[in-house]
C-alpha cells in the first residue's frame, strides 16, 4: 500500500510543525509525515523516540518542517503543552521559533476552550498556558515582538484572545507590575475574557453586516455568561474574573454590561479594555478592514475618558520603538 498522500488533501489532512517543537529522546505517540516532491510519505512511526540521530538527518536534509494526520492533531497539542516550558528554555531553539510554537499552541488550546468552556481540564491547560507566556514576555522587548509579528491579521475569536493575553501581560509590565502571580492572573482574565461568547451563535459572532438591535443586546450578555461559565468550574482567583466581566466598560459609563466609571473598574479590567479594543481594530474583521498601529492609537486616545490615560501612554509607548527597554 502506498504512503503517499495526493498534494490536494495535505492541507485539511495534515498539520504542520516546527522540528523545534520536538523534545530530543521522547517518545512520540504520533506519526510523523514529511513533504516529499509535493506529496506526503510516513517519515517515523507512533512510539518510537526521537532521538539527536534523527533530528541531524533531517537537518542534514534541510528539512524544517514536519507534519502531524489531522486525526493525531489532539495528541500533538497534548505533547507540545507539557514540553512547551522545555521549549521555551532551550538555548537552541531560535526565539523566532519558540514563539512561533507559542503562539500556535495558545491558539490550538483557545479553539479547544471554546469549544468546551465548562470542561476543567480545559481551564488548567489555559492557567499553564499563561504561565508559559508570562515567563516568556518577562525576557523583554525582543520576545515581545516576536510574538506580535505572530498575530493573526484575521480575526476570529481564539486568536483574538492569545493577542489580548499578550498585550495585557506586556502593557502590566511597561506600567511596572512585574510581580509574576499578578502576571498570571491578568493573563488569565486576558486570555479567557471573551469565553462568554462560546454561548453566542456562530452566525452572529460571524455576521458580516451591522447586529441588529436584538443580536446586539445578546452579544452584550456575553461578560456575563463568561463570569457565569467560570464560575462553574470554579478555577481561577477572583481577581481574574474582573477583565471577564468588565471589559466592555468604558470610563464615561457608556459601556457594558453595568455602566461603571473608570474609578469602579479593577486594575485588570482597564488594561484589558485597551488591548481589547486595539486588537479588535488592528485585525481585519467580517465587516472592517484592519487599522495600522498608530491611526488605532489615536482613535482610541480621541475617545477621551473611555480609556485610562496613564495606561493608554503606556500602550503607546509599548507599541514604540522602546517598548519594554526600560519596563
Amino acid at each position: 500500500m502506498s504512503l503517499l498522500i495526493p498534494a490536494a488533501k495535505i492541507d485539511s489532512k495534515y498539520l504542520p510543525i516546527y522540528l523545534e517543537s520536538l523534545r530530543l529522546d521522547t517518545v512520540l505517540n504520533f506519526d510523523l509525515f514529511i513533504k516529499v516532491s509535493g506529496e506526503m510519505v510516513l517519515y517515523r512511526s507512533a512510539d518510537l523516540p526521537f532521538t539527536e540521530k534523527t533530528k541531524e538527518k533531517l537537518l542534514d536534509n534541510k528539512v524544517s518542517r514536519l507534519y502531524v494526520n489531522a486525526k493525531a492533531k489532539a495528541k500533538y497539542q497534548k505533547y507540545i503543552e507539557q514540553n512547551l516550558d522545555k521549549i521555551l528554555l532551550d538555548r537552541h531553539v531560535p526565539e523566532e521559533k519558540k514563539a512561533g510554537i507559542l503562539y500556535e499552541t495558545s491558539k490550538a488550546l483557545m479553539k479547544d476552550v471554546l469549544d468546551n468552556p465548562t470542561f476543567g481540564e480545559n481551564i488548567h491547560r489555559s492557567k499553564k498556558m499563561v504561565e508559559n507566556h508570562v515567563s516568556y514576555i518577562l525576557r523583554g522587548q525582543e520576545a515581545f515582538h516576536n510574538l506580535i509579528k505572530l498575530s493573526s491579521f484575521d480575526y476570529y475569536t481564539y486568536t483574538h484572545s492569545v493577542n489580548v493575553c499578550t498585550f495585557a501581560v506586556a502593557l502590566a509590565q511597561q506600567l511596572g507590575r512585574h510581580d509574576e502571580q499578578y502576571l498570571h492572573d491578568l493573563g488569565i482574565g486576558a486570555l479567557l475574557h471573551d469565553i462568554g461568547k462560546s454561548k453566542i451563535s456562530e452566525r452572529i459572532i460571524n455576521k458580516r453586516t451591522s447586529l441588529s438591535p436584538i443580536e446586539f443586546e445578546l452579544m452584550k450578555k456575553h461578560p456575563k455568561w463568561g463570569v457565569e461559565i467560570l464560575t462553574s468550574t470554579d478555577m481561577i482567583k477572583s481577581a481574574s474574573y474582573y477583565p471577564v466581566l468588565q471589559h466592555h466598560e468604558r470610563g464615561t459609563k457608556a459601556g457594558y454590561p453595568n455602566g461603571l466609571s473608570l474609578d469602579e473598574m479593577h486594575e485588570f479590567s482597564r488594561i484589558v479594555s485597551i488591548v481589547d479594543t486595539f486588537d479588535a481594530m488592528t485585525t481585519e474583521r467580517v465587516y472592517q478592514g484592519a487599522m495600522d498601529t498608530f491611526p488605532a492609537l489615536k482613535v482610541i486616545f480621541a475617545l477621551k475618558g473611555d480609556y485610562d490615560h496613564d495606561m493608554l501612554v503606556a500602550f503607546a509607548e509599548l507599541m514604540g520603538p522602546y517598548g519594554l527597554k526600560s519596563a
